[in-house]
């Protein structure tokens, strides 16, 4: 089963995707159908044309709106009209997930609640068609794993029905803060729309990997055109490719050693305050880890145990806060050696919905997963369960894993 890899070249928008697809081989029945089946046929016209940007050909999806009635959909109707439907369980999860990531966003924009959102430009029939033809395209193809580039957000102002926003807007800005999503800064301080909440709705949605595969070949690919003008290529590209990542961690150490080094000291002369202040902001500047307890010192004082193992580059860094930010007169130091298995950090769908969770490679190959405490916390405060009940029921229902960076 193939990969595919979407390219933001340099933002992403839901009509450039959909262009994409279509070059990529996409049918348009395949991207029409579920508007069909969803009763939306009489309400649009779609059309596919071959065009430029900056001499690189490729596809420009256009949707022609020819119910010009002044309908303003909510994110009930949407909803309504998804659930209703005879779409195949898999894709109407997806287009599902893709509005109500969107409806959420907007509800917090605005400071009501998801369900009471009015769709604008979202719930424009061109979007509509955007969303649902991107989905069914990703079906249709129904790739083992999606990677993306990060996409670059530009500068400047738009147009909208709320009036003339700032670029980004505030729906790109929520959905990109409650997906972990990382973006490029603009180097060249681009002004104009590149991503739109529509295109980052997808790519936080459909994306499983929001990186670069570290090895991998293309097998064929796609090319969408974007209606804005630049000095360089607007578009974005959609790769069939054969990803190598098991290979490639395979060819890894695991566990892997890395040099490290342990500092600590004894202190008997500063508050438990100070003391727990101090540790802190060890924990903050990055020491691997921290421990520290009570300990009987000298003259029958109560002092405590402080140990940081920290990363070799940074012991300067670190043997200079202990001076700054603690009484110690001394600090005790010694390179050692770790064993460590290979892990990386992610989110996980779940009954909760996304959580926050880390994954762990065995030197068998099986690989763990354990949702973040911080998350565990926070659901067992929310849903007034058990710690044992809330990991419980993450481990059962936990599916569709999104990486946020590579096994380290």
């Amino acid at each position: 089963m193939e990969d595919v890899l979407i390219e933001c070249s340099p933002g992403i928008s839901g009509d450039m995707l959909l262009g994409a697809f279509y070059d990529l081989g996409v049918p348009k029945k395949v991207i029409e159908q579920p508007l069909i089946d969803l009763g939306l046929k009489d309400l649009y016209q779609l059309e596919f044309k071959e065009s430029k940007s900056c001499s690189i050909r490729g596809i420009k999806a256009k949707v022609e709106n020819i119910d010009h009635r002044p309908i303003k959909r909510t994110w009930r109707s949407i909803k309504e009209l998804i659930l209703n439907s005879h779409l195949e369980d898999k894709l109407k999860k997806i287009i599902y997930e893709v509005f109500e990531s969107l409806a959420i966003a907007e509800g917090k924009v605005h400071g009501i609640k998801s369900e009471d959102v009015h769709f604008h430009e979202i719930g424009a029939i061109d979007s509509l068609v955007d969303v649902i033809g991107a989905c069914a395209a990703l079906n249709y193809l129904n790739p083992k794993k999606v990677y993306c580039n990060e996409p670059m957000l530009g500068k400047g102002f738009v147009q909208t029905e709320h009036g003339k926003l700032s670029v980004p807007p505030p729906a790109v800005i929520e959905l990109i803060r409650q997906k972990n999503i990382k973006v490029l800064s603009s180097r060249d301080s681009i002004e104009g729309e590149l991503s739109t909440p529509t295109g980052i709705a997808l790519l936080a949605n459909l994306v499983n990997y929001l990186e670069l595969p570290p090895k991998y070949s293309i097998n064929s690919y796609g090319v969408g055109i974007g209606n804005l003008k630049f000095s360089f290529p607007n578009l974005v590209r959609v790769y069939k490719i054969t990803s190598f990542e098991d290979s490639s961690i395979n060819e890894q150490i695991n566990p892997k050693c890395e040099e490290i080094s342990v500092q600590e000291a004894w202190i008997d002369d500063q508050t438990p305050e100070d003391i727990s202040n101090f540790v802190e902001k060890l924990r903050i500047e990055g020491a691997c880890d921290v421990s520290y307890q009570a300990i009987n010192m000298k003259k029958n004082r109560i002092g405590f145990s402080i140990q940081a193992i920290v990363p070799i580059e940074k012991k300067e860094f670190f043997r200079r806060l202990w001076f700054d930010y603690s009484n110690t007169i001394g600090v005790r130091e010694r390179t050692q050696y770790r064993w460590i298995l290979l892990r990386r950090r992610g989110e996980c769908s779940t009954t909760f919905g996304n959580i926050k969770v880390k994954q762990t490679l065995k030197p068998d190959g099986s690989i763990t997963m354990k949702p973040e405490n911080d998350e565990v916390l926070r659901l067992k405060l929310k849903h007034k369960i058990s710690t044992y009940e809330i990991r419980k029921i993450i481990k059962e229902s936990s599916k569709k894993f999104k990486a946020f960076e590579n096994w380290k």
